[in-house]
């Protein structure tokens, strides 16, 4: 005995649908690109599925039945529901998009502030930003662009990278903790106060406080006068919030020490060969040609 649950085959329940709503076997397969008999046969086919008659057939054309009233309600809103479903999908492939990877900090204090001008410039582009501490790996990374910390060696060359900006590393802090803190004057004096650290990596990819300290000819405190968070974000809030002193990068702690969140109670920055490199990692559509003199452009560097 079949299932009272199984569904009748799709094309059957689409010529129904169309001859139900025309009222006419005959407009249907014009509709559908058949001809009347092929529709009147598989609409006949559903009747002794179901087991009852969809129509009643007249000279001038047909008429729904009870059955078929309802049969028909329920399909239409069915196909109108699948019908929004494929458009839906079918504008979302056609849309132009734009996927970024880059890391929390870089995406936290640069770029999402200045997103915003470059979705004016390109309002139907979707953009999806990708975020990862992890180490940049091009053969893994699906991004279309990414904005990655590192070395500017000969495969960043080869890929084609473009030095965004320097490692530039100042301390920073609140101006409330240096305002509790009037001692610190020079670099020595940070060596007797809570350090926020920016948990390391294996090999080393920024600038540490024992780089920094050795830097300046100093000796690092132990570690454990800190506080060790693994994304700049973390600590970057840390040190707004009076925690105590980070390592701020330029430029994502530009406009922190802008509007006076963050101030630098020591003027002494050191400055690497390492900084962030914007990386194609697909073939210049106009999307991606686009956010590339955009994000050059941003960065003060001359347009390609």
């Amino acid at each position: 005995m079949p299932r009272q649950d199984r569904l009748p085959p799709m094309q059957a329940l689409t010529m129904f649908e169309s001859a139900a709503r025309l009222a006419s076997f005959t407009a249907a397969a014009r509709e559908l690109g058949s001809t009347q008999p092929a529709v009147s046969q598989r609409i006949v086919q559903l009747e002794e599925t179901l087991g009852a008659p969809l129509f009643e057939r007249g000279h001038r054309g047909v008429t729904l039945t009870e059955d078929g009233a309802r049969l028909f309600e329920a399909v239409r809103h069915a196909l109108d529901t699948i019908r929004l479903a494929t458009a839906d999908i079918r504008a979302r492939r056609t849309r132009q998009t734009l996927t970024l990877s880059t890391d929390f900090g870089f995406a936290t204090y640069w770029l999402m502030p200045r997103l915003s001008q470059f979705k004016a410039l390109m309002p139907d582009v979707d953009v999806k930003i990708i975020t990862s501490q992890n180490v940049f790996d091009p053969s893994h990374n699906q991004a279309d662009i990414a904005i990655a910390f590192g070395d500017e060696d000969a495969d960043w060359t080869a890929r084609g990278a473009v030095k965004l900006f320097p490692e530039r590393v100042t301390p920073v802090c609140s101006p409330a903790f240096l305002a509790a803190h009037p001692q610190l004057r020079t670099p020595a004096d940070l060596t007797t106060l809570p350090l926020l650290h920016l948990e390391p990596t294996q090999p080393a990819r920024w600038l540490s406080w024992a780089d920094w300290f050795a830097a300046q000819g100093l000796d690092a405190p132990a570690a454990h006068r800190g506080i060790t968070f693994n994304s700049f974000t973390l600590v970057a809030h840390a040190a707004i919030m009076g925690q105590g002193v980070a390592l701020g990068w330029a430029p994502l702690v530009d406009e922190l020490l802008a509007t006076g969140q963050l101030v630098e109670p020591v003027d002494t920055p050191v400055v690497t060969e390492r900084g962030y490199l914007l990386v194609t990692q697909r073939a210049a559509t106009p999307v991606i040609h686009a956010f590339r003199q955009w994000l050059l452009g941003e960065c003060g560097l001359d347009a390609e």
